[in-house]
């Protein structure tokens, strides 16, 4: 699969609930509504697990629908925060220093492309 950067870096080919979605995989999304239950403290359930990727128009996980960093780069009309003028904002940096550093390399590998 090749990635598909979400507004913030995240390869969404990569997430779980992006895979489950698009295969339509009941197990997996079963699987996935477990492990982020036990992950994120916030309870999951499996028709929860359903994701198009974050800068399509189609079905998003909860906390990605309102993410506020998805939504200020929907704002600026984006198709990631590469391309803001306010790169690395204070709400993606916060952002960064919880996930896996994979999120700001490809946004740094998307900004130098620009070039």
């Amino acid at each position: 699969m090749t990635k598909l950067v979400a507004m913030c870096g995240m390869d969404c080919a990569a997430c779980s609930a992006y895979k489950a979605t698009q295969a339509d995989d009941d197990k997996l999304r079963a699987q996935t509504a477990a492990e982020w239950t036990e992950m994120f403290k916030h309870e999951f359930k499996p028709e929860d697990i359903n994701c198009d990727g974050c800068t399509s128009e189609g079905r998003h996980v909860e906390y990605c629908g309102m993410c506020e960093i998805r939504a200020c780069g929907l704002g600026r009309k984006l198709t990631t925060c590469a391309g803001c003028d306010d790169y690395a904002c204070d709400k993606l940096q916060g952002f960064f220093k919880n996930v896996p550093p994979g999120a700001r390399e490809n946004l740094e590998a998307l900004r130098a492309a620009r070039s």
